[in-house]
């Protein structure tokens, strides 16, 4: 099933007519390049970390749930963190059960969080692919309606929303930085946006999903790691993700985890944005130079999750 910009505008609007108090319309904060140490005309930063559950993940999970009949055993997902809590969240929302299968790398916050929203939490093996394969096996048993992280067409329409709003909030950036893991996120990204704007799928040098199967010419599973893998962890990129960002994604770009943890701490410490990992490789990707904007140039930054613990930041 492909997607396009008709199901995302459908989505938005019954997110806006039915469900605005739980998927928020998060802000797009526009500052000069200067004032994020970089040379372009601005930089637009979509807070999606202040999203429903933390994560721009909250859209694509909900309008599974919203597409699809639930079962009497609810629904089922595996994750790193940030789509469980997503998950859980909508489930809760909607009134019915939540099974949530994490890896070990999963950090002790976003259990905390899944818990809290009432999720039964299981752990599932040492990396992410190990967890999915527990939560298949418990899917089959209890019939429970199965969320994916990312490669349901569900799911890359919800995200796509997020784009839409950009577009709504802004007009059309000059150019988008995302974050991939498992791909749900540029996915829809690219879907909204198409070739209007240049979207750049960025990834961590220890997690390289994208890269390695434009490398091999078409998805493989590479080995994961490193400060982002509990969101970015996905060891294969999604099909669907794969199938847009070939046409859609120029740029498929790597970087360092001290690249990575540099721009996190510099979101916090001078804009006051507490944010994880995944969310800083934007910026990173300007910071260590490994997208050089146009000095003309208007360049959008993802945001996308806030689920970290506060004392790591220090």
């Amino acid at each position: 099933m492909t997607v396009n910009r008709y199901q995302i505008e459908s989505c938005q609007h019954t997110f806006s007519k039915r469900y605005s108090h739980f998927i928020r319309r998060t802000p797009l904060w526009k500052l000069p390049g200067g004032a994020l140490g970089v040379d372009c005309a601005e930089v637009w930063l979509k807070l999606e970390h202040l999203q429903t559950g933390g994560s721009f993940k909250a859209r694509g999970m909900l309008n599974r749930l919203l597409s699809n009949p639930i079962p009497p055993s609810g629904v089922i997902v595996a994750s790193g963190g940030n789509a469980g809590i997503a998950t859980a969240a909508a489930a809760k929302e909607l009134g019915v059960p939540c099974e949530v299968f994490v890896p070990e790398i999963s950090s002790p916050a976003k259990r905390a969080r899944l818990a809290a929203l009432g999720a039964r939490v299981m752990v599932g093996g040492a990396a992410y692919a190990d967890a999915l394969r527990a939560c298949l096996a418990r899917q089959q048993e209890t019939g429970a309606l199965l969320t994916h992280a990312y490669d349901q067409p569900e799911v890359l329409v919800g995200a796509g929303t997020m784009a839409l709003e950009i577009e709504q909030q802004g007009g059309l950036p000059d150019s988008v930085l995302v974050s991939v893991g498992g791909g749900g996120l540029i996915g829809g990204v690219a879907n909204w946006f198409g070739h209007r704007s240049r979207v750049v799928a960025l990834e961590p040098e220890l997690a390289p999903s994208l890269f390695r199967a434009r490398q091999a010419g078409r998805p493989v599973d590479v080995e994961v790691g490193g400060i982002a893998a509990d969101s970015l962890g996905a060891r294969r990129i999604g099909s669907l993700a794969w199938d847009v960002t070939q046409a859609q994604v120029r740029d498929a770009l790597l970087l360092s985890d001290e690249s990575i943890r540099t721009a996190q701490l510099w979101l916090w410490q001078e804009l006051k944005l507490a944010v994880e990992p995944a969310a800083a490789l934007p910026l990173a990707a300007l910071h260590s130079r490994r997208y050089v904007p146009r000095a003309d140039e208007t360049v959008c930054l993802i945001i996308c999750g806030a689920n970290v613990d506060p004392a790591s930041l220090n």
